[in-house]
């Protein structure tokens, strides 16, 4: 018995020993010509490695100091650096027959480029390519002939950029990467999580493959969490994202569609964030060779305001540029309200919108950091609570016969054409009817610093008159009172336009108003020449 138990002790001594000299009897290095063979011909690109050591336990080889050239149609800097790359190997054919059967392949902390063309394409698309630098393969392996049954990437990093572009790559870190029975030729399951800027993340679940020089078919699930705008789009932007997509793409074009909830929205770099949250349901085809595509679906709801985004985009250069139309038909004010600060709309200081439907057909057009948006624009039934109209052109409601004070101003309706852009705001065709006062028109601007200059006639009606809803009061002659808006958004200043007082249209209407309150209005009328709101 005791002779038994020393025969199999010396036999587990006898293997231990034998697996602590294997790797110095087997020279692991001999084989890196064959693993950058091997790689360079499946992956189309020169691919060095650095000194390779084996782990008997472990069942695989192990290098230091990866590199994977990039396509020199892109660039000249490699396409991807690694900490270490371990390699799974079948232990019984290295160790008898030194035959390399690779199972899998694990990189570790790799950092990886990823440039666009201005045509299209990516420079990770030429992977299955033959490269003419690639090392030829020991037996004339096909090229793409690599197949591995687990390929995983850890705490990697993603540069995204373009070539030849000013902009700074966006930086995704903590990539981890996980593909099943990869194979060049066939498709493959793989998942994709990565942390995005800020605090975000995302996620990526699907099918891809085989890799082809003319593109690589994906179908894949999309979530992104929290993803901050500012960081991943344009600056000039903000808010938070969250979004649950599908993309089904065969190399060539991709159809993407989802729903996209927005937190904090701000789409104007003088802007605040939004004071409610956006849901988007989105389709859009994505034309991958000229970064160009359409949107035939897209559904904008803040509550229960909804409003409908179609049009087309040109992503390539360093701004996407885009072409839309909005139609947003009767939505209810306090929802639209909500998120004009995003806008970089500002209404006077402490008022607000309340009540009533605001509708708008508009025009988006330009690159995302320059967009121009114009239309026409309408606002009916409405409060503008905490601004009394009335009490700004004292001097004109004195006409009216009507006392003013009420601490908010009745809109039955207003209309106009905007146009809002970078350098300011135009609006013309303005026709605001405000049944305690009369209607006004006129056009004017708004500054890109707020600053107000619009030159406006107020066709007041006098006591008992009606105000009819096409914006003209019941009996008018036509003509007005002349007047400037002046100030900022925040605070506007009313004054009267003496010049245009001066003449005979106004003066007419003026000597209309006197009748027989002829004293009093006389007395209004000096107010008005002396006053300034």
């Amino acid at each position: 018995m005791k002779k038994i138990q020393r025969n199999i002790a010396i036999g587990v001594g006898a293997f231990i020993v034998l697996l602590l000299l294997l790797p110095l009897l087997i020279n692991v290095n001999s084989f890196r010509p064959k693993i950058e063979s091997e790689l360079s011909n499946a992956l189309g690109r020169k691919v060095e490695v650095g000194d390779l050591s084996l782990s008997i336990l472990g069942g695989r080889v192990s290098a230091a100091n990866i590199r994977i050239a990039d396509d020199p149609a892109f660039s000249t800097s490699p396409f991807l650096t690694a900490k270490s790359l371990k390699i799974g190997v079948e232990l019984m054919p290295l160790i008898f027959s030194k035959q390399l059967n690779i199972t899998g392949l694990r990189l570790d902390e790799p950092s990886i480029m990823l440039l666009s063309g201005p045509n299209g394409k990516w420079n990770f698309s030429s992977l299955a390519a033959t490269s003419t630098e690639a090392a030829p393969t020991s037996g004339g392996a096909p090229s793409g002939s690599l197949s591995v049954e687990e390929l995983t990437v850890t705490e990697g990093k993603l540069l995204v950029g373009k070539v030849n572009s000013s902009a700074k790559p966006l930086t995704i870190d903590d990539v981890n990467i996980e593909v099943r029975n990869f194979s060049a030729t066939t498709q493959f399951p793989f998942t994709l999580a990565a942390a995005l800027p800020g605090s975000g993340n995302l996620k990526v679940e699907g099918k891809a493959g085989p890799l082809s020089p003319a593109g690589i078919p994906l179908q894949v699930t999309l979530k992104l969490q929290k993803a901050d705008l500012a960081a991943l789009a344009d600056p000039s932007l903000g808010g938070i994202g969250n979004l649950d997509g599908k993309l089904d793409s065969d190399g060539k074009t991709a159809k993407v569609n989802g729903t996209l909830s927005l937190d904090k929205l701000k789409l104007s770099p003088k802007g605040a964030p939004a004071g409610r949250s956006i849901e988007v349901k989105f389709a859009l085809d994505h034309d991958l060779s000229r970064q160009a595509g359409t949107i035939s679906q897209g559904e904008v709801a803040a509550g229960k305001a909804v409003a409908h985004l179609t049009g087309s985009y040109q992503a390539s250069g360093d701004a996407t540029v885009v072409n839309l139309n909005l139609n947003a038909p009767a939505l209810p004010v306090e929802e639209v309200g909500a998120l004009l600060p995003a806008l970089g709309v500002t209404l006077p200081a402490g008022s607000g919108l309340k009540g009533g439907t605001l509708s708008a057909t508009l025009v988006i057009t330009g690159p995302m950091d320059k967009l121009v948006v114009e239309g026409p624009v309408k606002l009916e039934n409405s409060k503008l609570e905490g601004f009394d109209l009335g009490s700004k052109l004292s001097a004109l409601s004195a006409f009216s016969g009507k006392a003013a004070g009420s601490r908010d101003t009745t809109i039955q309706n207003a209309s106009a054409g905007a146009r809002v852009a970078p350098e300011g705001t135009r609006v013309d065709s303005i026709n605001l009817t405000v049944p305690s006062l009369g209607v006004m028109t006129g056009a004017g601007t708004v500054s890109a610093s707020g600053a107000l200059n619009f030159k406006m006639v107020a066709e007041l009606s006098s006591a008992g008159e009606r105000v009819e809803r096409s914006g003209r009061r019941e009996g008018s002659s036509g003509g007005g009172i002349p007047f400037t808006i002046e100030g900022t958004t925040a605070d506007p200043k009313f004054v009267p336009d003496v010049k245009g007082m001066a003449g005979s249209a106004a003066k007419q209407a003026i000597s209309d108003k006197i009748g027989p309150q002829g004293e009093k209005s006389t007395k209004g009328v000096g107010g008005l020449l002396k006053k300034r709101f």
